[in-house]
């Protein structure tokens, strides 16, 4: 499902391994940062685990170990999404909600965030262990239980919408290491396959079919998440998402020397664009009015308009 504010220093931005097997293991629990100041930009940022933006306003949001920020888009032209790029906002800015960390992350539809987890310092406002499902409608500012409180961390999230108007929710447990699916916008859920993921995305246009890297490349389920088979061709992918109809379909990943390839819906070509700094911690695709990338990598937060052969800084990483 992340031009410069070059002037934005962060305290140390993580840098993910580069082989797929180790990024497979998934991230421990951070303890907590201090509350306030540039210090706790740097200790959220030291781990983004999801980036997106909401569609019907343009806010941009990273899920971090630190609670979800809002990411500074004001340089990025009006391609970008409706009601963006946001001049308003300079800096990097913590939601009004709880600093838990959300391992998982999306913008599951306009207005609506699906987050999972730990929650942190402040459990009293979240379950523990774990957070299960939990959403928010207000930009991240309050959280509600959706399902599975206490007991599961999902490290990946994806929703995508049904042709009754459900949102149907991959959750991938890496506890178990099993993908799991709600056709009831997460209040209930099936097992689906049992398989070691590092990243998964659900096509907008077709719900049943989702997509996973793997050790062994990319893979394809065509039955919601029930089974999934090699995609033959494809190069090996780090992170994934899938294309909307409005930029043509097709998958569009990273590889782990931060290769993009985006594919073509129609024959499944693969094509080569730009290039990551190192291998990146999240990827999403976001669209408008070009095909907008978000990632972050050794240089920060950043967003690309055509498959990262040229890319902006929207929260730069220190020197």
């Amino acid at each position: 499902m992340t031009t410069s504010r070059r002037t934005l220093r962060l305290g140390g931005a993580a840098v993910i391994t580069v082989g797929l097997t180790a990024a497979l293991a998934g991230c421990a629990p951070t303890p907590a940062a201090p509350a306030t100041g540039e210090s706790t930009t740097t200790a959220a940022f030291e781990h983004v685990h999801g980036l997106g933006a909401d569609p019907s306003t343009g806010e941009t949001y990273a899920g971090t170990h630190q609670g979800v920020w809002q990411i500074p888009t004001g340089l990025l032209p009006d391609s970008y999404l409706a009601g963006a790029p946001d001049a308003t906002l300079t800096r990097p800015a913590p939601s009004d909600g709880p600093a838990f960390d959300a391992m998982g992350f999306t913008v599951a539809a306009p207005g609506l965030l699906l987050a999972s987890g730990h929650p942190g310092s402040d459990p009293s406002t979240l379950s523990a262990p774990n957070v299960g499902l939990i959403s928010s409608t207000d930009a991240a500012a309050t959280w509600t239980d959706v399902s599975l409180a206490g007991e599961i961390d999902f490290h990946d999230l994806d929703a995508v919408t049904l042709p009754s108007g459900a949102l149907r929710v991959y959750g991938y447990d890496a506890a178990s290491g099993t993908v799991s699916i709600s056709d009831d916008d997460g209040g209930t859920w099936s097992s689906g396959a049992a398989l070691a993921l590092r990243d998964l995305a659900a096509d907008p246009a077709n719900p049943d079919q989702v997509f996973a890297t793997t050790q062994d490349g990319l893979a394809r389920s065509d039955d919601a998440g029930r089974t999934f088979a090699p995609v033959p061709g494809a190069p090996m992918l780090y992170l994934i998402d899938v294309q909307d109809a409005a930029a043509g379909g097709g998958v569009v990943g990273v590889d782990p020397d931060g290769v993009l390839w985006h594919q073509a819906a129609g024959d499944g070509t693969w094509t080569r664009g730009g290039q990551t700094q190192g291998s990146p911690e999240a990827f999403g695709f976001v669209g408008g009015g070009a095909p907008w990338l978000l990632a972050a990598d050794r240089r920060g937060v950043v967003a690309t308009d055509d498959f990262g052969l040229t890319w902006t800084a929207l929260v730069a990483a220190p020197a």
